[in-house]
């Protein structure tokens, strides 16, 4: 259609909204699935969080606020980056978006110039290209291997950084294969962007608090103070606080870009919702006890699907360290033949197919820039993590 902007020919859907779409449109029907596609958790938000949103509709706190978010969260931010992450900022270094989404759009927004390279290293979140296109940068892969751990490497980072690099977009723990990199594992990388000073770093911690074992998370201008002027900070309290709803995202990052994307969110969206602010204060300032009990509810599923996953024939996962997903390879099952007699050439066909013979919902793993893999969300019931596994193996099973 010719009135549609020439730039949005250069982006796609969602995959993740379209398979949560499709898997919806099947239940609409009868069909029993059982969706494992969304990166959303089952927890409902804590009763003090809630409590907090209905008293500022109480009190009256239901008019615009600033656009970088009222002092009082911004505050709460920089209190939370000091206590957990030893980030010293000031409220003005601070912004509160509509979800961490829109955090990461308005920083590429505000510094992408047409050409500029944004490093994705691959798997990524299926946003990250898009969100470069659409502001006029230049996607840069860099494909990580599963015999690392779907970790990026110092090497690769170093062959992959160009003149025209401007960002590193860095996701730990990661979303879709809850890869997570240690404190040794990110000196590594920060020692090669000390190198390369024209390079920037998005760092999107947004499942901070999604770690197990003894597994200490740690951020990037955290493990290297010398990045740190030039080093965006992204969290929100959409999945430790299972606010997603809410749409509250933040960022610490030089005054300078904070006033930048303050500039672009006041013509855009201008403050985000006052309520949800005001929920945020109490998510953040509040009890945090609640954080260790669920964590430990993702580790026991995190176990019971990579235990059964690795069961199924044909499908290799790899135990991650954080987030809620899983991202087993159906390497072994590419040329085999499924219930239907389509032969599956990719994880796309298998993914497909095992949602029309399974009823389960997954996301294929090329949707992520890197296959042949899919992702599993366990951020579900253990006894619906446990049927979904059960008709996995059941359709490897099948395949012939």
């Amino acid at each position: 259609m010719a009135f549609i902007a020439d730039n949005l020919a250069r982006v796609k859907p969602s995959a993740t909204i379209a398979v949560s779409e499709m898997a919806r449109e099947l239940k609409a029907t009868g069909r029993e699935i059982v969706g494992l596609s969304a990166g959303e958790p089952d927890f409902d938000t804590p009763d003090n969080i809630k409590a907090a949103a209905i008293e500022a509709i109480k009190s009256g706190k239901t008019k615009y606020t600033p656009v970088a978010g009222i002092l009082e969260l911004r505050e709460a931010i920089c209190e939370k980056f000091k206590r957990e992450n030893q980030l010293e900022y000031d409220p003005s270094q601070i912004i509160v978006g509509t979800g961490g989404k829109q955090i990461l759009y308005n920083a590429l927004a505000a510094t992408l110039n047409p050409g500029d390279e944004v490093l994705i290293p691959a798997p990524y979140w299926v946003s990250y290209p898009d969100m470069t296109l659409l502001n006029g940068g230049e996607p840069g892969f860099i494909n990580t291997k599963q015999e690392n751990a779907f970790k990026l490497m110092p090497d690769e980072l170093e062959a992959a950084i160009t003149p025209k690099t401007k960002w590193l977009i860095f996701n730990s723990p990661s979303n879709p294969t809850g890869a997570a990199y240690n404190r040794e594992e990110l000196k590594a990388l920060s020692d090669v962007l000390l190198r390369h000073e024209h390079v920037w770093i998005l760092s999107d911690d947004m499942y901070e608090h999604l770690c197990y074992g003894d597994f200490e998370f740690v951020s990037p201008a955290q493990v290297e103070p010398k990045l740190y002027d030039r080093t965006v900070t992204m969290n929100g309290v959409s999945k430790a606080y299972a606010m997603t709803g809410w749409r509250i995202g933040y960022c610490g990052g030089p005054i300078e870009l904070i006033k930048a994307m303050a500039k672009i969110q006041g013509q855009q969206t201008s403050g985000t919702c006052s309520i949800a602010q005001w929920a945020a204060v109490e998510a953040l300032n509040g009890p945090q006890d609640f954080i260790a009990e669920r964590r430990k509810a993702f580790e026991e599923r995190r176990d019971l699907v990579t235990s059964m996953l690795n069961q199924a024939t044909g499908i290799s996962c790899p135990i991650p360290e954080g987030a809620f997903y899983a991202y087993p390879s159906v390497a072994a099952c590419i040329g085999k033949t499924a219930p239907s007699g389509k032969i599956i050439e990719n994880d796309e066909d298998f993914v497909r197919e095992l949602l029309d013979a399974e009823g389960v919902a997954v996301v294929h793993g090329s949707a992520f820039g890197l296959g042949p893999n899919f992702r599993v969300s366990y951020a579900a019931s253990l006894e619906n993590l446990t049927s979904a596994c059960e008709k996995i193996q059941k359709f490897c099973n099948s395949l012939r």
